[in-house]
């Protein structure tokens, strides 16, 4: 049975490490924010009050923090609890150019790395229905199958060498169609409110079509029935753009809507809905607040 590690337990850390304790995992967890762990007491965890005290004698280390930063911190600060040899799932979205920063720091530790960052929001980390997008070496994967099955329903091997990052490579490009995807359906919703129209006249027309989908309605649902409730926030989708302009700057490749889906949620979360779902980008195409 093994012992896991979980360091953050936000939005999707706690339903993972849920999970993880389901499968007859021991899970030891580690939030910043204390409050925010304890809540999984109750299920069975060990909430622990620093990085080291989580990791020490753990099996493997499962980061799902804010970005590259707060994860290199919190392995840093794990130090001493650390033993050559642990298997590291970094499973946050940090982007392609925080990977080789990240290596460098498990080689440090003697840590065996594997980049597996995951698609997919709140509801499915609930439903353990994830899809970890994983690059690193054979040595790792006896220990992390049971871990990513635990947590999701299919894991893509993509490289044998973690610092490649390609899990993290393929994140960028998945991530950025949901993100534009969502600032699609808002700025058609708003466009119709705008234009004196019922916005779900919109949804009507979509529903059935060839332009319908599961994500089309969920992100509809949201809007027209003003249900904000974070399965990705505004502050997240934010962050992940700019990681993912970067990520195309650097590739020589332009991406136009997502860099203007970036400037969205930058309005969305300037207005106060930094909390909410990505969903409210939606108040981003009014110049006033009541107008949404």
């Amino acid at each position: 049975m093994s012992v896991v590690a979980v360091l953050g337990t936000g939005l999707m850390g706690a339903p993972m490490a849920r999970n993880l304790l389901k499968s007859g995992m021991t899970v030891r967890v580690w939030n910043r924010t204390q409050a925010k762990a304890l809540p999984l007491e109750s299920d069975g965890a060990v909430v622990a009050g620093s990085p080291a005290e989580a990791v020490e004698g753990a099996d493997v280390i499962i980061t799902m923090l804010s970005d590259g930063d707060a994860v290199h911190d919190a392995i840093t600060s794990a130090a001493p609890g650390l033993r050559t040899g642990q298997v590291w799932a970094q499973m946050s979205t940090v982007g392609v150019a925080a990977v080789s920063r990240l290596a460098e720091l498990a080689g440090r530790h003697g840590l065996v790395l594997a980049d597996a960052p995951v698609q997919g929001t709140r509801q499915p980390a609930e439903q353990g229905a994830l899809i970890v997008l994983a690059a690193g070496p054979q040595a790792a994967r006896q220990a992390l199958d049971p871990v990513f099955a635990a947590v999701g329903r299919r894991t893509l091997w993509l490289d044998d060498d973690a610092a490649s990052g390609a899990g993290t490579k393929l994140k960028m490009a998945t991530v950025s169609y949901g993100i534009s995807m969502t600032a699609v359906v808002a700025e058609s919703l708003a466009l119709a409110k705008g234009l004196g129209v019922d916005p779900d006249l919109v949804r009507q027309v979509v529903t059935g079509g060839p332009m319908d989908s599961v994500y089309f309605q969920a992100k509809s649902a949201s809007i027209l029935g003003g249900d904000f409730t974070p399965s990705f926030t505004v502050h997240n989708a934010e962050k992940d753009t700019r990681l993912i302009t970067e990520a195309g700057a650097a590739a020589g490749v332009r991406l136009d809507l997502v860099a203007a889906a970036g400037d969205r949620f930058r309005r969305a979360e300037a207005a106060g809905h930094g909390d909410e779902d990505m969903s409210a980008t939606y108040f981003a195409s009014f110049d006033q607040p009541e107008a949404g």
